[in-house]
């Protein structure tokens, strides 16, 4: 297993080099074993696949901290990937914001965002708000006071320009750089001239959520310093239609040598690294 250090290190090539690269959404241990395995460079844990994964929930702020943490720990003990994750709001106000970033950092995560949205969604509004920008300086700033090591990255995250306007994302984007995030996470960009706007006006890496047609391009966003760009989490989607056809099959009468869709043999050892507590099996236990 490598150290956190080690894909620390190895998340802030990504974000320091001149590519851009799609991040493997993972929401467990064997999912984030596998994106590492297929050879993505990044893992990303979305607030919304930890809703999923952890409660069963839709993405609307009701995961705690500890649960989410919880998780990041058995994804990065698990798989040596570097880990980026969406830490929502902070859990709260700058103060939250300083023990959501301890306890990420301790559970080894090699980035986070930290959003100026106001979450959870307050009563009586049927649009999503954004902070006060001072505010949500205040919590750039608390996110990065409270980092201990230097290579753990964190980004700036708003959504400013769907919900404000892009002159709104373009002051939003230069005040997080001036406090000193390491990446800008913008969420709502849709079209190139948003994109060239924010790059022009900024200098740091850029994390782009949310991919539309316009913004497809490889070539084209690593010019605009875009290292990330999600393409959504279709994953865990995919795992639940998963579950349910091989569960209604079952309860329909299909019997388990019929199934159709399961793993492979193969991939069920190499997932699970059975390699490794085979030879611990002998070593140990005299198997």
């Amino acid at each position: 297993m490598t150290s956190w250090n080690d894909r620390r290190r190895a998340f802030r090539a990504v974000i320091e080099g001149d590519q851009c690269v799609h991040p493997g959404s993972v929401y467990d241990p064997m999912s984030a074993r596998i994106a590492q395995d297929i050879g993505f460079e990044v893992g990303m844990f979305a607030g919304s696949t930890g809703s999923l994964t952890v409660l069963g929930a839709p993405d609307l702020i009701v995961m705690t901290l500890t649960e989410f943490a919880a998780q990041c720990l058995r994804i990065n003990r698990a798989a040596e990937i570097p880990l980026m994750v969406d830490a929502d709001q902070g859990y709260g106000n700058a103060l939250s914001v300083m023990r959501t970033v301890q306890e990420l950092e301790t559970a080894g995560v090699s980035g986070m965002s930290i959003e100026d949205t106001e979450l959870p969604q307050p009563y009586g509004e049927a649009k999503q708000r954004l902070l006060s920008l001072d505010e949500g300086i205040g919590k750039m700033k608390a996110a990065m006071a409270a980092k201990e090591d230097p290579s753990l990255v964190v980004a700036g995250r708003t959504s400013a320009v769907a919900i404000a306007g892009l002159d709104e994302g373009v002051k939003r984007a230069k005040a997080y750089e001036a406090v000193g995030v390491d990446i800008l996470f913008m969420v709502g960009v849709k079209t190139r001239a948003e994109l060239d706007a924010i790059s022009e006006a900024t200098t740091l890496p850029i994390m782009l959520g949310g991919a539309t047609p316009e913004l497809t391009d490889k070539a084209y966003l690593a010019n605009r310093r875009v290292r990330i760009a999600l393409q959504g989490h279709q994953p865990i989607m995919a795992a639940q239609q998963a579950v349910y056809a091989t569960l209604k099959a079952l309860r329909d009468g299909v019997t388990p040598k019929d199934l159709q869709g399961l793993p492979s043999k193969k991939l069920v050892q190499v997932a699970t690294r059975s390699d490794r507590y085979d030879a611990w099996t002998k070593e140990f236990l005299g198997g």
